[in-house]
């Protein structure tokens, strides 16, 4: 499996980034690390560029949300429906709850959602559902 991973917008969590890339890697993924500043346009071209299977996109500055806006517009110009997007991190700024935060970015059009979990929950959810989805 593919995964297109980093961090979005004006983010500059390089620990955090490169401890999903090892754990992806771990995993059997193959991955493909835009880094840290990353624009939500870049990880669709490199979905495109690389035929991934997963967008993994990461925030710990809680500003994803305002990044994160124009995905349903990109996602409405391109074939992507294959494609699996998922956005963990901390993803809001303040104090907010999965339950507040979550059904925002689904609307979004992100698949899976995890807010202020731990990598490797997030990491085990993510293979459950592509193991779902290719069953």
């Amino acid at each position: 499996m593919k995964v297109v991973t980093g961090v979005v917008g004006n983010d500059v969590h390089v620990v955090a980034n490169r401890l999903i890339d090892i754990s992806l890697n771990q995993r059997g993924f193959t991955v493909f690390n835009l880094g840290v500043n990353t624009y939500l346009e870049e990880f669709i071209d490199a979905a495109i560029e690389t035929d991934a299977d997963v967008v993994l996109i990461s925030s710990l500055n809680g500003e994803a949300e305002g990044w994160s806006r124009d995905l349903p517009l990109l996602k409405s110009r391109y074939d992507l429906d294959e494609v699996l997007f998922v956005i963990g991190g901390n993803l809001s700024v303040g104090e907010v709850t999965a339950e507040e935060i979550v059904p925002k970015f689904e609307a979004y059009g992100f698949d899976l959602v995890f807010h202020q979990i731990d990598l490797n929950e997030g990491l085990d959810r993510l293979e459950e559902t592509l193991k779902e989805r290719n069953a």
